[in-house]
């Protein structure tokens, strides 16, 4: 139930911070080419809060944080008095209403711009992309790349951690073929691997695109020895102890496996389980109940223990920080990538390369909030910066009913020097409307079929 809450709160803060910096973006420019605003709304439906300014403009935040809206004073819909013609949007010229229109996105794209700057002056706990192991009869495996290496580039892109390497991976859905560098652990000669694709295939939602081509990122050695113990928790109840070497689960071996113990447990919440652990050298039966506990969306097992293991080696730990100038330009460097991504990403979701099943709706992002607030700052700013950016993109989509919609019939003004007629605008937003609709439907069924 925290989860849930937790989860919540940090889905409205995130998107309302977002939508907040998107319509702002269409309020400032307005203002500053002379439309009167009459209404600057955060959500929809019943007002919570509002309060007027000198200029007249009533900001408002409402009861559903699922959007917002700039109302501008407009000749079409709004009955204006002849003093207050030059004060409204269909008045300006095309460049001006552009120039508004075009604000918002902008304006996510500027804020992620700075959510990542902010970031990188913080600095972010980084792990070097050693690769681990090599799955059998593995796109990685086929291709010859070697365990205890570096990756160091993915189709020509650098890779200093394992997100810049899922990114770039993730770049490569649908080509036939990309190359992967990397760096043996003491040459100073790196390897380039051709990596054949035609046959890859991953779903977001069950896996990365590192474990889909079988490379396991490095980990220290863990053991299925127990080494710390949550006071109260179901485990110390049920008598487990510190230095207890976990034999089997329900009769089953785990033959020293701390990976298929934690697995059996996840999968038995709230069912009585039957260990089997060595103390002191001698064979004991411990009967212990997993808790119940919801994690990333997930229902799960819980026992409230922690496994000996290897200390990590410190070579492969960083802190990906950089100075006031450095840091700029590395904000503006990933945001770019990002935006280069997800249009890359559109692209392929339209010619069938990706499937409509890795849409993702309000629930995924409630979850991807949640878990990044609960891992600190620089986590939730650099998932307030990808959100950002995805809903300033979004918005820029040809449909009538978003930004892009706009943008495209003022561009067609431009070249016909006439404006698009209303009846063809309006057959446009009908169209629009059920067309997101649409995509909306898509993406709740997906999040609703992975809960």
């Amino acid at each position: 139930m925290f989860d849930f809450f937790w989860n919540l709160a940090s889905f409205v803060v995130a998107l309302g911070l977002l939508i907040t910096v998107h319509e702002y973006g269409h309020y400032w420019v307005a203002r500053r080419n002379g439309v009167q605003v009459e209404r600057f709304s955060i959500g929809f439906g019943k007002v919570l809060w509002r309060k007027v300014n000198k200029e007249g403009t009533e900001f408002v935040i409402a009861l559903i944080p699922l959007g917002g809206y700039v109302k501008m004073l407009d000749g079409r819909v709004d009955e204006v008095k002849p003093e207050d013609i030059d004060k409204t949007f269909n008045n300006k010229t095309v460049y001006q209403r552009i120039a508004i229109i075009a604000a918002g996105p902008l304006a996510n794209f500027a804020f992620a711009i700075f959510a990542f700057y902010l970031m990188f002056l913080i600095g972010v706990p980084s792990v070097k992309p050693i690769v681990g192991d090599i799955m059998p009869e593995s796109i990685a495996q086929r291709a010859n790349i070697s365990s205890n290496s570096e990756i160091i580039e993915v189709a020509g892109q650098k890779t200093l951690d394992w997100q810049d390497v899922n990114l770039a991976l993730v770049s490569q859905i649908g080509e036939s073929a990309f190359t992967i560098k990397t760096k043996e652990q003491g040459s100073a000669s790196p390897k380039t691997y051709k990596v054949d694709a035609a046959n890859w295939s991953f779903s977001p939602d069950k896996e990365s695109a590192i474990s889909s081509l079988g490379i396991a990122p490095y980990r220290a050695a863990v053991y299925a020895e127990l080494a710390y113990i949550e006071e109260d928790s179901v485990a110390d109840k049920a008598g487990l102890k510190i230095d207890d070497k976990l034999i089997s689960i329900n009769n089953e071996s785990i033959n020293g496996s701390w990976a298929m113990f934690s697995k059996n447990i996840s999968q038995l919440p709230e069912q009585n389980v039957i260990l089997v652990v060595e103390r002191q050298g001698e064979n004991q039966e411990i009967v212990v109940t997993p808790a119940l506990i919801e994690r990333a969306g997930k229902k799960i097992g819980y026992l409230g223990v922690v496994p000996k293991s290897d200390p990590y080696p410190k070579e492969y730990l960083f802190e990906l920080r950089y100075g006031v100038v450095d840091a700029l330009g590395q904000s503006l460097q990933r945001s770019w990538n990002l935006i280069v991504l997800s249009f890359d990403m559109i692209g392929k979701l339209l010619t069938g390369d990706i499937s409509v099943k890795n849409l993702s709706g309000p629930i995924s992002i409630a979850q991807g909030a949640g878990t990044s607030a609960q891992y600190g700052l620089v986590y939730f700013l650099g998932f307030l910066a990808l959100i950002s950016i995805n809903l300033g993109i979004i918005n820029l989509l040809p449909l009538p009913v978003l930004d892009g919609g706009h943008l495209f019939y003022y561009l067609v003004e431009i070249v016909t020097g006439k404006p698009v007629s209303e009846k063809i605008q309006e057959i446009g937003f009908k169209f629009g409307t059920l067309a997101l609709l649409g995509l909306m439907s898509i993406a709740l069924f997906n999040d609703f079929s992975r809960l």
